[in-house]
């Protein structure tokens, strides 16, 4: 299998794997499993994120390079006199996205119950007002995939307050290389790390500078990679999906150099370091802004780490939403990644 199939397939794992914020074991579980395929050591932090390091020939100077498991989801908020559900949301993320989507709750004592997601009363046979209604947080339920009509006896199935929700992905991969699926942000970014990985280690491959990996699982929720820096750290680049949209550069084939988000612009050397890289290799990259956006690498800056920012990430539409890419975009951002591990440090400006 080469290293394109690969991400592919490991990919396709990870989305089928739910790891909503607060509730991403399991991911990183598979996660570990990988890196122990490949011989690396590992390990994890007090917050549950994972930790790799792949020595360099420089270890004055070390890299970090992040991508986050953690991804949109929920949680019981109330359990309803009908024996519905009421949601809090975990990360952020338009109501109506989410409406008539399959979820599964799941429970304290590990049991995993189905519903459905929908609007209260959402019958057009009996409410007119379907179609005008705001859809927010006080009138979307989940509908438990059980016979229950009061709080008790949902109860009785032990839903509690606090249980998290998983939203069904629905991974697809079409014939023309599309593959649509939910929590393409940041999955997508983790397979192409894990892809660069397996490549380094099975090719024993030289890396001028000590690379340390941080799978992390808080991102989504805003600090998932503003820790766990090693002091040696000068680079630390986030591999996290590229936006897009009207008035963006970015598009599904693509990846994504981000020169500006909402914590403001990213290291200058950095970025043109990474945009110097694209153009050799003639890959098909855009240079972006994301005016509502914040990576693990503004985390880690705000949190106070003395280091050069970057990020990179391939092209998904539909953010937050049930989103799409191309395969092309993984390649792009494969390349991209591998090729700058490889080579030396930005300058500094």
């Amino acid at each position: 299998m080469d290293s394109l199939a690969y991400i592919q397939d490991f990919l396709v794992q990870l989305l089928n794997t739910p790891s909503p914020t607060g509730d991403t074991d399991d991911a990183i579980r598979l996660c570990e499993s990988q890196a122990s395929a490949f011989g690396l050591p590992h390990r994890r932090n007090r917050k549950g994120s994972l930790l790799l390091t792949l020595p360099g020939q420089r270890q004055d100077a070390h890299r970090l390079i992040t991508a986050h498991v953690d991804t949109l989801g929920a949680m019981v908020k109330e359990v309803l006199p009908s024996g519905r559900l009421r949601l809090t949301q975990v990360g952020g993320y338009a109501w109506n996205s989410i409406e008539g989507e399959y979820c599964g709750v799941k429970t304290q004592n590990q049991e995993v119950l189905t519903g459905t997601i929908l609007l209260h009363n959402t019958s057009v046979h009996v409410n007119r007002e379907v179609a005008s209604t705001e859809r927010k947080a006080d009138n979307i339920e989940v509908v438990l995939d059980a016979k229950t009509t009061s709080a008790e006896q949902t109860r009785a199935l032990g839903v509690e307050v606090g249980d998290f929700v998983y939203f069904d992905p629905r991974v697809q991969i079409t014939s023309t290389g599309f593959v649509k699926s939910r929590h393409l942000d940041d999955k997508a970014s983790v397979s192409v790390v894990f892809g660069v990985l397996r490549e380094i280690v099975t090719k024993s491959l030289t890396l001028p500078h000590t690379v340390h990996v941080l799978i992390s699982n808080n991102e989504e929720i805003g600090y998932g990679g503003n820790s766990n820096i090693p002091e040696e750290t000068v680079e630390y680049l986030a591999v996290d999906m590229g936006a897009i949209g009207e008035g963006q550069a970015t598009d599904e084939y693509s990846v994504s150099i981000c020169a500006k988000d909402s914590s403001g612009p990213y290291h200058l050397g950095l970025r043109r370091h990474l945009v110097r890289l694209a153009q050799e290799l003639n890959l098909q990259y855009a240079v972006d802004i994301y005016p509502y956006y914040g990576s693990d690498a503004s985390a880690a800056v705000r949190a106070g780490a003395d280091v050069a920012h970057g990020l990179i990430g391939p092209g998904v539409a539909n953010s937050h939403a049930y989103e799409r890419l191309h395969l092309d975009a993984l390649e792009n951002t494969y390349r991209l990644l591998l090729a700058y591990l490889l080579s030396p440090l930005a300058p500094v400006r």
